[in-house]
C-alpha cells in the first residue's frame, strides 16, 4: 500500500494536523460511513491526496481521545501521530463488512493508548498501580451526562484533572461514552467486552468521576 516515501508523507501529514480541528458538522450516519469506504478505497489504491483527508476528517477524534486519556497535550499529538502511522501500515486489514471504520479506529487507538500505559508503567516501576489510582468508593451513579456537567475553559481543566484520577478501564469507557458519544455495542467491540461489562464500568466511572468532582469544588 505505498512506499516508503508515501510513508513519510503520511507522518509529515500527521504532524500538520495533530491539533484538534472541526471535522465536519452534520453529515447523515450513512453518509459519513459511505465517505470512510471511498477515502479507504482511495486510499489503498495509493492515492496520497486520500491519506490527506482521511487525517484532516479524523485527528480531531483521535486527538481528543489521546489527550482525555494522557492529559498533556504534546504526549497526545505524539500518539496522534503514532495512531495514523499505524494505520497507514495496517489499513488494508480493515473490513467494510465486519462493522463501521469509526469502531476500527477507536480500537486502533484505544490499543496503541495501553501499550503506551504498559510501557510508562514499566518506566514507573518503582510506583506501584495501587498508589496510583483511587479507590471506588460511590456506588451512587451519575444521572447527568458528564459532558453536560462543565462548561468553560477552567470547568474542562478540572474534568480532565478528574479524569486522570480514574483507572484506565473506567476512564476509558467514560470517554468514549460520554466525551466520544459511542453508543454501548461500538465500546463493546473496542473493548471486546459485553455490552453489561461496559454499562457496569460506565455506572462505576461516573460515580467515582462525580466524587473527585465535588471534592475539586469542595477545594476550590
Amino acid at each position: 500500500m505505498g512506499t516508503a516515501a508515501t510513508a513519510g508523507q503520511v507522518i509529515a501529514a500527521a504532524a500538520s494536523w495533530s491539533l484538534p480541528r472541526t471535522a465536519p458538522q452534520g453529515w447523515p450516519r450513512d453518509f459519513r460511513l459511505d465517505a470512510d469506504t471511498q477515502l479507504i478505497e482511495r486510499c489503498l489504491r495509493g492515492d496520497d491526496a486520500a491519506w490527506e483527508d482521511l487525517i484532516k476528517v479524523h485527528t480531531r477524534k483521535v486527538f481528543a481521545i489521546c489527550y482525555r486519556f494522557t492529559g498533556r497535550d504534546q504526549e497526545a499529538q505524539d500518539l496522534t501521530q503514532e495512531v495514523f502511522l499505524r494505520i497507514f501500515r495496517t489499513l488494508k486489514s480493515f473490513r467494510a463488512g465486519e462493522g463501521s471504520f469509526n469502531v476500527w479506529l477507536t480500537r486502533l487507538t484505544r490499543n496503541l493508548l495501553i501499550d503506551h500505559y504498559r510501557r510508562s508503567r514499566l518506566e514507573r516501576a518503582s510506583e506501584s498501580l495501587e498508589d496510583q489510582l483511587p479507590m471506588l468508593e460511590e456506588k451512587t451513579a451519575m444521572s447527568a451526562r458528564t459532558d453536560g456537567m462543565l462548561a468553560g475553559r477552567e470547568a474542562s481543566e478540572m474534568l480532565q484533572a478528574a479524569l486522570q484520577k480514574l483507572s484506565p478501564e473506567l476512564r476509558e469507557t467514560v470517554i468514549l461514552r460520554d466525551l466520544e458519544e459511542l453508543e454501548y455495542r461500538e465500546i463493546a467491540k473496542v473493548l471486546n467486552v459485553p455490552e453489561g461489562t461496559v454499562k457496569s464500568r460506565l455506572n462505576r466511572g461516573r460515580a467515582e468521576l462525580a466524587r473527585v468532582l465535588r471534592r475539586q469544588n469542595a477545594m476550590a
